[in-house]
């Protein structure tokens, strides 16, 4: 059987994309999804988000040694599970800085400013507060206040306020800065994945075939178009042709391998692997962009009472580190009522942690293919920390998490300081600290960006330049780093995409690559 689309991925935009297309009866669509249903157990319970690490649903991607990190491997965790990395996030729901979105237009992508892309935003939203000007109830997505909050967590709030910061009851509607408890992506204290959300209500719809358990090997390509792609499902190996186009919604790290698998990349490192070359696409698998999380751990003397239908974050502050210009904010302070620890994650003991964080870095990693064999990882290279003036601003953060949490705010609860430690007090003392155990946020981004300069991957409607019937539609095509978690974004891509692909069925718009490189993106 042949499919009008294939999409690659059932992860945040593939549930999304494939919802869209089969809402006409005429349009086939079939639905490759690496891992299983997502059946489970603990994806349904919000607080055991931290506990689906490194399971049976998480890829399990290491980075390659990080030469600013001491030579750590860093955890790079991906859901290889229907509904990807939305059932097994942290279910935080930020769509980031206005601004994050009118430079994506500056770069040379028309109508990707955020008055262009919040009608998506709105139209995937079920917001539980109602309508305004920024939030719709008309979508899939449940959107929605946490049923219980630790009462440690409105401290916080309330402590961020005493120190002068804003208080900001909404993050995703006129600005983000300031200190407010979160939302999630979650339905009646049930995780509310993307794929609970886009997939499982039309899973029934007889255009929309979904076959789980799938190892994409290769696109299938004629010339310079996509006309299919080859699979592993079961042990067999299987070819299976498209009518219209390909979406790659395999993610940050696979879309990219996907690509070069297919003769799509650097040519001499294709060459070098033995890969027959398509097309000499520079871009592919660099731009590589990630948050990195640095936790101020305390332990607590009493009960915080930390629900299961809580995700680990809860509040959060965002604010300009010291010298900062730039319109959106740098740093976030993400509040967890429990013993966030580095490395070891969630300690059984009492205790309440602030994961500080910088939104933008000014670090650029790479995404490459460790052999020509499809089941091979892709090496990852994160460069995390290569600038100086990232570790500073993370060391001045440290210091303001330690002056909140010694505001009387926190009295009652406070105990022994369990990390950085009381001993950790000096400027080389917190830069070691950081360099031995800050971690990713899990937002890896970029490795497939959209634009038209001479790194760019994807045009402005999200086809892969120089090929027919490709597209990448995936968090792999933003240019830059988005402001915040990177969930609720692409599932706006998903949404952008599928209008697009609608679009482009009847008209086409041709962008030209140009030999300019993107402004660099401290200049944001």
């Amino acid at each position: 059987m042949q499919y009008d689309y294939i999409v690659i991925g059932a992860g945040s935009a593939g549930c999304v994309v494939a919802n869209r297309l089969t809402e006409d009866p005429e349009i086939t669509v079939l639905l490759l999804e690496a891992g299983n249903p997502a059946t489970k157990p603990e994806i349904q319970i919000p607080a055991e988000c931290v506990n689906l690490i490194g399971t049976e649903v998480d890829w399990g991607y290491f980075s390659e040694p990080e030469p600013y990190l001491n030579n750590r491997k860093i955890l790079c965790s991906r859901g290889k599970v229907v509904g990807g990395s939305s059932s097994i996030n942290f279910m935080i729901y930020i769509r980031g800085s206005h601004h994050d979105y009118d430079h994506w237009q500056e770069l040379g992508n028309p109508s990707w400013s955020y008055q262009d892309v919040l009608p998506y935003f709105k139209k995937s939203e079920h917001q539980q507060r109602g309508v305004d000007a920024y939030h719709s109830v008309d979508g899939e997505l449940s959107v929605s206040d946490l049923i219980a909050p630790a009462p440690i967590s409105h401290r916080f709030v309330e402590a961020c306020v005493a120190a002068g910061y804003d208080y900001n009851p909404d993050f995703n509607a006129k600005q983000q800065e300031g200190a407010g408890l979160l939302q999630h992506t979650i339905k009646d204290g049930k995780r509310h994945s993307a794929a609970a959300a886009f997939l499982l209500p039309i899973v029934g719809r007889s255009n929309l075939t979904l076959t789980t358990g799938v190892l994409v090997t290769r696109l299938l390509l004629e010339g310079t178009r996509a006309v299919g792609v080859e699979y592993l499902h079961e042990g067999m190996l299987h070819q299976i042709r498209v009518n219209k186009e390909v979406i790659l919604s395999a993610g940050a790290f696979d879309s990219p391998k996907l690509l070069m698998l297919s003769g799509i990349g650097n040519a001499s490192q294709l060459q070098a692997l033995g890969i027959s070359v398509v097309l000499d696409l520079q871009g592919v698998g660099q731009n590589l962009q990630d948050h990195i999380l640095v936790p101020v751990v305390y332990q607590s003397n009493q009960d915080l009472h930390f629900a299961s239908t809580s995700s680990i974050g809860e509040a959060v502050l965002y604010l300009h580190s010291e010298g900062n210009s730039e319109i959106a904010p740098d740093l976030q302070f993400f509040f967890a009522p429990v013993q966030f620890l580095p490395l070891g994650y969630l300690a059984a003991a009492f205790g309440f942690t602030d994961v500080v964080s910088l939104t933008r870095l000014q670090n650029r990693g790479s995404v490459s293919l460790r052999s020509s064999d499809p089941q091979d990882t892709p090496m990852i290279r994160m460069n995390y920390l290569q600038s100086e003036a990232d570790v500073q601003k993370l060391v001045a953060a440290i210091k303001l998490a330690r002056q909140l949490f010694h505001m009387s705010h926190f009295d009652e609860f406070r105990g022994e300081e369990i990390a950085p430690g009381a001993e950790v007090q000096s400027d080389e003392a917190l830069v070691a600290y950081i360099r031995n155990n800050c971690s990713t946020v899990w937002h890896p981004v970029g490795t497939c960006k959209m634009g038209i300069d001479s790194m760019a991957v994807v045009d402005p409607e999200l086809r892969v330049h120089g090929i027919e019937g490709l597209r990448v539609v995936d968090a792999s095509i933003m240019p830059t780093i988005t402001t915040g978690n990177t969930n609720a974004p692409t599932i706006m891509i998903g949404e952008k995409a599928a209008d697009l692909i609608k679009a482009g069925r009847t008209a086409r718009t041709v962008f030209s690559k140009s030999n300019v490189q993107n402004p660099a993106y401290s200049s944001i």
